[in-house]
Order: C-alpha cells, then structure tokens, then sequence
C-alpha cells in the first residue's frame, strides 16, 4: 500500500472509493456500495455488513460462539442471538433490538455525562476550593491565637512580675519597721547597761570609802533596774502559697473553644475513593460510642470523672468504685458509716467527695482517710459538685427531713457561704427530690434537675431560666436525672423517660439530642477534659463513653 494512503480520507479496502458508507463486523473491512454485493458472494464464512456509523455494534453470542447479537433482554440485562430464542431460552421476556438498547443506554450515559459535568463535578471544585480558603483561614487563624496565647502568658507574667513586686516591696518595708523597732529597743537596752556600769562602778568606790558624807548620800536603783524591759519579737513573715497544680494551671489559663478531630472522626477517611464507592453517608457530628464499661454493681446511679482515663462510680451499695477505660477495676472506698452514697464528685487536686444523705454528712477521702466536712441537722445532702471558680468551692444541693423544702448551698471547706433557696418573689425554685443532680458551668450558674425541669440560676443565686424540654416534639414526657456542662458551656441533660441526651445552650436554648447510642436508663453524668460524655446507666449498670 502507498505510504500517501495513511494520510488520504478512508477508502474502500476493494476498490478505494473514499468514504465508503459499509462496514464488514466480521473481515473489519470497509466497502462502498457496489462493493459490497462481490463481498457477499463469498460463502467461505458469514458476512455481517453494517452501516459505518454502526460498526462495533455487533457481540458474539456467549451461549453460541458462531452467533452474533441481535437482540437484547430487559430482564436478563444481556444481549442474546437468535438461536437462543428459537432455545427458549428467553421465554416471555421482553425482548428489544441491539440497535435500540444501545440508544437507550447511549441517551443514559449522555445524561450521567452532562449531570457529572455540570452538576456534581462543578459542587466537588467547590468543596474543594472551600478546603484551601480553610486551610489558609487555619493558618492565619492559629498564628492569630498564637500570638494571642503568648500576649495572654506575657500579661500573666506581667502580672506575676508585678505581683512580685508588690510583695518583695512589702516585705522590705515590714523588715524597716521592724529593724527601726529593734534598733531603739537596743539603743534603750545600751544606754540602760552603761548607766548600770556607772552604779556598779560608784558602788566599788563607795565601798572602799571611809567618808561618812559621801556614803551617807547615796541611793539605791536597783528597784528602777529591776523593772526589766519587755523581751520584744519581732514577727518574721513567712510566705505562704499553694500547692502548684498543673493541670488547675492549664485549665485557669484559657482554653480552646473546639479541639481538633482526627479526619475519620469528620466523617472522612484517608484512603482514595474507589471508582465505585459512595461518599460517607454518616453526619459528621453523630455522637458515637468510644468505650463501654460494665461495672459490678446491680444499680449504677452517679459518674464522676477523676481524669481523662479513670471514673469513679456508686451505685446501690457503700462501696465507692474505681475503673479504668478497659473496664479494670482499679481502687474501692468504702462509705465510714457504711451506707450508700447518694452522690460523688471529685475535687480539682484529685480526692473524691461523696454525700451520705441517710448519715447527714458530706465527706472527702484523703489518701484513704475519710474526713467529715460538713455534718448537717433537719437536711439531707442528696447532690454535690465542686465549682469552677478559682476558690474551688463545692456545692450541695440539700433536701429538708420532712421532703418538703429544697436548696443550694456554697461551701469554702466546712464554712457555708452562700443558700440559694428562693427567686426574687419569694417562691421556692426548687421541688425537693432524691434524684435531683446539680452542677456548675463555666460561666458560674448552678445547673440543678428537678422531678420534671431543670432550673438555672446564676453566681449571685438569681433565677435565669427553667428548662423544661424543647418547644415541641413528638418524644415522651421530660423525666431529667444527671446533668453535667462541657467546655463550650453547653448543658447534658440525662432523660430517663426517653432514654436519651439533651444538648442546650448556656441560655436554655435547645441545641440537640443524643439519641443514637442505645441509651438505657441513663442516670449519671459527666465530662472529661476534652469533652467526652460518660453516661451512667442505672439497669444495665454500665458506663459508656460517648464522643459528641
């Protein structure tokens, strides 16, 4: 063939007439019209001549290998040749020609074609153009509270500075006046010895004098000596300070408003999509369940958190339990009047507080010795937590011996500081009930569940909103128990009606639920350092530690 022929329009393979209109699906050659009648007189095989635009249309049977495809069933989803209807093969299935199922798939991938093109493809550029402005929002955002961070240290340590100072100062001003003190005393004391010395040595001459005049005049100060001057000590001061607690220090100096998540906690994972998959159909905020701790107690009712990997747990009995996050029993305290607990709380130094309601008493464990803080008369302790604010105090929430009265109180150690018992109008904000829960927030108002509410008020003891469940739903009646706040000063509410979790806001607005983890009965609440739920569950008597 001539080379030139490559660069010439298509011709017939029999006699080159361009642009020949035929094409044979079984030789693969091209034919012009008048050729393709000498094409067919060869009877040495079976010709499939076809239009041009149709070339490539035509399958092989895969029943019978010498067939070709002609027809296509619907309900099969495969292509088929004559033989195999006249087979029966595909009896009373609709069948339609190859030609037109073509078509038809033709037009479905032209409209898939067009919707990746201009719909979904277009929507992924964008999420992923998203993804740069965040990452350059990231880093500007974090070299801004960087700078932020270290402007807050240098304040705090201009101030520690200062304060140091201040105190350097006024112990050299206590030292000047206390040495000024010392110095006349001692100019006092000096003047008196040498006026002493005088009469001593007076006395030695007079003694060896025989000169009845001069003996005769003198007079004794012994009884002026005798009044010795008061032995003065000056007070030397000490300084005093607190126990350095690092992690009281990380948590006073600020905090980040959101922790960063690994990527498969975002809903997203690290290995490529394959051509097939389908994106994560998963929310990606949906709470899940990282840990699930069976405790050893036949109803479990209170949850507290000593830190990111140990919680301890009462129940039904005296005995005050320990466990690690693999469900390992780890330490056990037991009640000193050998009643069970009503409550638990832990202090920021570590030591575990737990309220005896029957005994009357409110007392701590350190290092095993149980301590009685406060002893009450005609009240019970049915609630405690300990407060956010730098004095570390704790609060209680306390019912009356007959049931009928109900309140807050704030201690600092054993001295009772502030009784939260009335709103502005005199009323009562608090029904009394065994089960009430209380806690505190970041921003200092007292949290505390009722029998069917949840009532806030703020640091000074006034009222700020009652929660009562979300404006309108279609769930159960509103039965709070635990209760606890995270980081973000958001409120979790425990519902044991409908076995699941409210989030609300620090203003009593309704966020969400967290009903997707299978709750049962959950009864006590608390949160870890970085915001994990451990849900106390009173039946099942297991702890589940939930990311939300």
């Amino acid at each position: 063939m001539d080379r030139r022929w490559a660069q010439d329009v298509l011709r017939c393979h029999l006699c080159e007439t361009p642009n020949p209109p035929m094409h044979c699906e079984v030789c693969k050659k091209y034919m012009c019209k008048v050729c393709v009648k000498q094409h067919l007189f060869d009877e040495s095989k079976e010709h499939i001549v076809v239009p041009f635009e149709n070339r490539g249309l035509v399958t092989k049977c895969s029943n019978h290998s010498t067939d070709l495809c002609d027809i296509y069933c619907e309900q099969c989803d495969i292509p088929f040749c004559v033989e195999c209807v006249s087979s029966g093969g595909h009896l009373g299935h609709k069948q339609v020609g190859i030609l037109k199922i073509l078509e038809t798939k033709r037009k479905a991938m032209q409209r898939d074609l067009q919707e990746l093109e201009k719909n979904i493809l277009p929507k992924y550029h964008e999420i992923a153009s998203n993804i740069t402005v965040q990452k350059a929002e990231l880093k500007e955002n974090s070299q801004k509270q960087t700078t932020a961070i270290i402007k807050h240290g240098e304040d705090l340590h201009q101030e520690i500075d200062t304060a140091i100072q201040r105190m350097t100062a006024d112990l050299n001003e206590m030292d000047s006046n206390n040495l000024v003190f010392l110095n006349k005393q001692e100019d006092y004391l000096k003047a008196t010895i040498s006026v002493i010395m005088q009469s001593i040595e007076k006395l030695n001459k007079l003694l060896n004098s025989n000169d009845v005049r001069i003996v005769s005049a003198y007079k004794c100060r012994n009884a002026e000596f005798r009044r010795l001057p008061p032995k003065h000590s000056v007070p030397l001061p000490s300084f005093i300070h607190p126990e350095i607690n690092k992690k009281q220090i990380y948590q006073q100096f600020g905090s980040l408003s959101a922790f960063l998540t690994k990527t498969e906690e975002r809903g997203y994972t690290t290995d490529s999509p394959d051509t097939e998959s389908s994106p994560p159909d998963r929310p990606l905020d949906e709470p899940r369940i990282n840990a699930d701790i069976k405790t050893a107690y036949v109803a479990l009712k209170r949850v507290s958190c000593l830190s990111d990997e140990q919680i301890w747990t009462c129940g039904n009995t005296n005995i005050m339990t320990l466990y690690n996050l693999r469900g390992n029993l780890v330490n056990t305290i037991q009640t000193k009047s050998g009643k069970r607990p009503s409550d638990i709380t832990v202090t920021r130094s570590g030591d575990l507080v737990y309220a005896d309601a029957l005994n009357r008493t409110v007392n701590i464990v350190k290092n095993t010795q149980i301590q009685e803080q406060v002893r009450l008369r005609g009240w019970r302790p049915s609630s405690i937590c300990r407060s956010f604010s730098i004095s570390g105090d704790l609060l209680g929430f306390f019912i009356s011996d007959d049931g009928e009265q109900a309140k807050v109180v704030r201690y600092s150690g054993s001295t009772e500081k502030q009784v939260i018992q009335y709103d502005d109008k005199g009323q009562c904000l608090y029904l009394s009930c065994y089960h009430n829960k209380i806690c505190e927030n970041r921003n200092l108002d007292i949290c505390v569940s009722t029998t069917s509410a949840v009532v806030v008020v703020n640091l000074a003891g006034k009222h700020r909103f009652t929660y009562t469940g979300p404006p309108s739903t279609t769930k159960g009646s509103f039965v709070p128990r635990g209760i606890t706040t995270d980081s973000k000063g958001q409120i979790l509410i425990a519902d044991l009606s409908n076995c699941h979790i409210h989030i609300i806001d620090m203003d009593g607005q309704f966020l969400r639920y967290i009903d997707n983890c299978v709750l049962l009965d959950p009864s006590g609440l608390c949160v870890d350092t970085r915001d994990n739920l451990f849900v106390a569950e009173f039946r099942t008597t297991h702890v589940k530690k939930i990311k939300y």
